[in-house]
């Protein structure tokens, strides 16, 4: 059983306001084939949410009739488990709109996924591919036994199709997250690192390296609880707050929509239950939404956020700023 979380919607951080939305990201449902301790939604392979062929068709719609949209960010749990995964992904492409494949590498070889790399390869689809070290043990520890053997057989297919390859216009960006609760160190320091290890190693190659902040919530929160260090990190995310990241974080221009079809300013607000206001009371769902009227909108803020404006800054694109305070290393 997870420890209850302390309230975290009571907070002093800056009020925002969002600007015109270019980004819907999708959380097609919380099954997925691996249970990480770091895991901000609580996924795993027992839990049966997932978005239906009815709410795809929504979103399909709302696609078609606010073509201000130019990118959907399909995320989980493990977004292609969900039978729709293929449909939008067509649909999206069909309109011209660049679409990103929130994957944990694992994917590709469970059952019914044999001919999922090849698929995204045929559509362009963008990877963001999650590998929290360079390192087999860090991996194992943080995802399972056998995840980092595993990731690297998805990486070397991957490469065989032209992703993360110079001029292939695949694009591979892998996602570094710490192992406990501390900032991540700076990303253009650790992406070298990462390049240089799995190039010189396993003949691994990929475009980006994207760091991100754990956030203290669902079952990275129940640890930090369980451990007594809540509060500890709460105050390290604050300290190390920087306005000059308020500028560039992701809730400002994307909305997150959630197996149900409701939308909230972002994915970690989507897991607190802090959803965007119908203006009567109630949840904002796609269906009743438009593009046009939730621009200049308040955005929901809560203690969580400061994990996103923390140090270098932490957004679904990675790191929004620099920051030299840590050495590269991902045994953090």
């Amino acid at each position: 059983m997870h420890a209850t979380l302390p309230l975290l919607s009571q907070t002093d951080f800056p009020a925002l306001k969002r600007r015109a939305l270019d980004t819907l990201q999708l959380n097609l449902g919380y099954r997925c084939n691996q249970s990480c301790l770091h895991c901000h939604v609580n996924a795993g392979p027992k839990r049966t949410e997932e978005m239906t062929a009815e709410t795809v068709d929504v979103v399909i719609a709302f696609l078609a009739a606010n073509p201000g949209v130019r990118s959907i960010d399909l995320t989980g749990g493990a977004p292609e488990l969900n039978s729709q995964f293929r449909r939008l992904v067509l649909a999206a492409r069909a309109r011209g709109l660049r679409v990103i494949d929130r994957c944990n590498l694992t994917i590709l070889e469970e059952p019914g996924q044999d001919s999922l790399a090849e698929f995204l390869s045929a559509h362009r689809v963008e990877i963001v591919a999650s590998l929290p070290c360079y390192l087999e043990e860090n991996v194992d520890r943080q995802r399972g036994n056998g995840v980092f053997e595993a990731s690297l057989r998805a990486l070397r297919r991957l490469n065989d199709l032209g992703y993360g390859r110079e001029g292939s216009g695949l694009s591979l960006n892998l996602v570094y997250n710490p192992q406990g609760p501390s900032l991540p160190p700076p990303q253009a320091a650790l992406q070298a690192d990462y390049k240089q290890h799995l190039g010189e190693r396993y003949g691994v190659v990929f475009n980006e390296l994207f760091t991100l902040a754990n956030m203290p919530i669902q079952r990275f929160g129940s640890m930090l609880i369980s451990k007594g260090q809540f509060n500890a990190y709460l105050n390290t995310l604050r300290e190390a707050h920087r306005d000059a990241n308020l500028d560039g974080v992701m809730c400002r221009s994307l909305v997150s929509i959630d197996w149900q079809g409701y939308l909230y300013d972002c994915d970690f607000n989507q897991q607190l239950g802090l959803a965007m206001g119908d203006g009567a009371g109630g949840r904002l769902h796609i269906t009743h939404a438009t593009a046009m009227a939730i621009d200049e909108t308040p955005i929901r803020v809560a203690e969580h956020c400061y994990g996103c404006t923390a140090g270098q800054g932490s957004s679904c694109g990675g790191a929004l700023g620099h920051d030299t305070a840590a050495a590269p290393s991902c045994g953090t």
